[in-house]
C-alpha cells in the first residue's frame, strides 16, 4: 500500500526548472488558451518558444492542454483539438497528418501502485504519420500507434497497435485494415 508521505519527485522530472514549469503554465492559461481560434501561428509560436517541435501548419486548438512542450513533437499538417490533453511528463512524438481529435488523453506518466512511496514514471508515446484519433481516445504510457491507424470514439489504447488499422474498443484491438 502507498505511503505519500514518502513520494518524491525524482530530480530533472519535468526536464526544466520548477519556474520555467510555473512560466509555462502562467503563458498556456493566459496567452495561449485566450487566443482566439484562428491563432494557430500564435499557439504554434508559443509551444516553440518552450522548446516543442512543431511542423509546418499544425493547428493546435486553444483549449488544448500541454503540461510539457519541451517533450512534444508534432509532425507537419498534424491537428490537436478541443480539450486533448498531451499529459507530457515523458515525450511525446506525432507524426505528420495526424489527428488527435476533441477530448482525447495522451498520458505519458503514472505510478507504480506496488511500491510503497508511489514513484512516478514517465514513458515515451509514439503515434504515426497520417493516423486519426477520434472523439475521447485514451493512449496509455509506452504505447506506440502505427502509421495510418484509425482509432475509433471512446477507445482506451493500452498496447501497441499495428499500422494501417482501424482500432477500436477498451482495450483497443484492430478490428479491420484501413483501406
Amino acid at each position: 500500500m502507498q505511503n505519500l508521505k514518502t513520494y518524491k519527485t525524482p530530480k530533472d522530472f519535468r526536464g526544466k526548472s520548477k519556474w520555467s514549469v510555473q512560466l509555462w503554465w502562467f503563458i498556456q492559461a493566459t496567452f495561449f488558451k485566450l487566443s482566439p481560434q484562428l491563432f494557430y501561428g500564435w499557439r504554434r509560436f508559443l509551444l516553440r518558444s518552450f522548446g516543442a517541435k512543431i511542423g509546418k501548419n499544425v493547428i493546435v486548438r486553444p483549449s488544448a492542454q500541454i503540461t510539457y512542450p519541451w517533450k512534444i513533437s508534432i509532425g507537419d499538417y498534424s491537428w490537436i483539438g478541443d480539450g486533448v490533453v498531451l499529459y507530457s511528463l515523458g515525450e511525446i512524438e506525432i507524426g505528420s497528418n495526424t489527428v488527435i481529435s476533441q477530448r482525447s488523453y495522451i498520458c505519458t506518466g503514472s505510478h507504480d501502485y506496488n511500491s510503497e512511496s508511489f514513484d512516478i514514471y514517465s514513458k515515451k508515446i509514439t503515434i504515426g504519420d497520417k493516423c486519426w484519433l477520434a472523439t475521447d481516445v485514451y493512449v496509455a504510457p509506452s504505447v506506440s500507434i502505427g502509421d495510418f491507424t484509425i482509432v475509433g470514439a471512446r477507445s482506451s489504447v493500452f498496447s501497441n497497435l499495428p499500422p494501417n488499422k482501424v482500432c477500436v474498443g477498451s482495450p483497443a484491438k484492430p478490428i479491420k485494415d484501413r483501406i
